[in-house]
């Protein structure tokens, strides 16, 4: 459908309402998260979905954030190295928040290159090409292979930070 200006009225539809809180919510966290790191602000943000779910999204977390705001924790100082490690993971969380964004652009730019026929190298069955097409075909799906072994490693390692980041935020409460 693409972007649109969208009246700010109540959604009447209760399942539409669920589905734009979900969306304005990830939306939401994503901000906070960027304003957190650029400005190396502390942020926390408590919302209820329209079901009574809360959620919370908190830099370096909704406590530490909530107990400043209440003048409750005075000892700021002793979270510097805290905070320090939590500004890392959210600096290398919105890395990878960008970097799933350039593979979902690049997934759509792929499955249009794949409804695209005119795209395609080879327009006759495998058993019809020869020898050359054959070994080109083959350095193809070699490269394709390494590549896609690439992205798995990537995957697979920007998973592990986000093990540890909740990992460390569960060892902090």
């Amino acid at each position: 459908m693409g972007r649109r200006k969208i009246e700010m009225k109540m959604v009447r539809d209760c399942n539409s309402r669920q589905v734009t809180f979900s969306k304005r919510r990830n939306g939401l966290f994503k901000k906070a998260s960027e304003l957190a790191t650029l400005c190396a602000a502390q942020v926390a943000i408590v919302v209820f979905s329209p079901g009574g779910k809360p959620f919370s999204f908190g830099h370096p977390s909704v406590e530490a954030v909530s107990q400043r705001f209440l003048n409750v924790n005075s000892k700021q100082n002793a979270h510097v190295d805290e905070e320090d490690g939590v500004q890392n993971l959210n600096e290398v969380l919105t890395e990878l928040l960008e970097q799933l964004e350039i593979e979902k652009k690049r997934g759509k730019e792929i499955e249009k290159a794949i409804a695209d026929q005119s795209t395609c190298k080879y327009k006759k069955p495998i058993s019809q090409l020869n020898e050359d097409e054959l070994m080109d075909m083959k350095t193809a799906l070699e490269a394709l292979r390494e590549n896609f072994k690439s992205h798995v490693n990537d995957m697979e390692a920007s998973s592990s930070l986000l093990l540890l980041h909740k990992a460390t935020k569960g060892s902090d409460n």
